[in-house]
């Protein structure tokens, strides 16, 4: 395929829905060879490879990590956004419920960066961006545990473009605001009253209606491509103006 990722592959985590998916998608329309790595990597396009894989597990990573630089013989870009909610004050949540989200959400990235790393040093365009929140940025009610993940992602991303920057890998991360997805349904349907509540979360933000997956997608993409070059360690929102923008009701 033409496009500026012609000739490159990259990894999308979490890629069988919501952002993930749309960035797979995204990719694999702009030239990419492209590789979900999911819990259930099933129901993808037919030219998308799905790879089963869990971040929470290094020998599930490494060994799924392989196979897509096996199969394609290298690996350019990773899009970390496997990840998983929470909800409670710091009350809330038990021991292993913190250690259960943070492994997943902040350890799981490093473990899939870590695999890829030598594919990355090999590869003339290489690119991580990961997936934070505007939890990450912005005082949440009752997400205290999601909100310490997110900013740890924020936090590790500068981190990894600073210790990676001279080996020319470059890392970015998008800060999602609300979007639509199959994620924020289900955590709406465990509200009282789901509908009160997704009226309220298009209401919080600015642009008076959720993201959508494709507009994360394609900031995403834009922060992976070969164009973005000059773009590491750069924190992009695409939160329909929560973090900066202050409307009258």
């Amino acid at each position: 395929m033409s496009g500026e990722f012609a000739g490159l592959t990259a990894i999308v985590t979490g890629g069988s829905s919501g952002i993930g998916r749309a960035s797979a998608e995204e990719l694999r329309a702009r030239g990419a060879r492209v590789a979900v790595l999911d819990l259930d990597p099933s129901g993808l396009a037919d030219d998308i490879a799905g790879f089963a894989a869990d971040v929470s597990d290094r020998a599930s990573v490494a060994s799924a990590v392989a196979a897509v630089a096996d199969t394609f013989g290298g690996i350019d870009v990773v899009v970390n956004n496997a990840g998983i909610g929470a909800t409670g004050t710091v009350a809330d949540n038990t021991d292993d419920e913190w250690r259960r989200v943070l492994d997943v959400n902040v350890v799981g990235m490093a473990r899939v960066v870590s695999e890829a790393l030598p594919w990355l040093r090999r590869s003339e365009h290489a690119s991580v961006v990961n997936v934070s929140s505007i939890a990450a940025l912005n005082g949440l009610p009752g997400r205290a545990l999601y909100s310490a993940s997110k900013g740890a992602v924020l936090s590790l991303t500068l981190a990894m473009a600073t210790d990676h920057v001279r080996e020319g890998v470059r890392v970015n991360c998008v800060c999602p605001g609300t979007a639509d997805t199959p994620w924020v349904g289900r955590l709406l349907a465990q509200a009282d009253d789901p509908a009160a509540e997704r009226a309220a979360l298009r209401a919080r933000q600015p642009i008076g209606r959720l993201v959508t997956p494709q507009e994360v997608a394609n900031a995403i993409v834009y922060l992976a491509s070969p164009r973005a070059g000059s773009t590491t360690g750069t924190v992009l929102d695409v939160d329909g103006g929560v973090t900066r923008l202050r409307v009258r009701p």
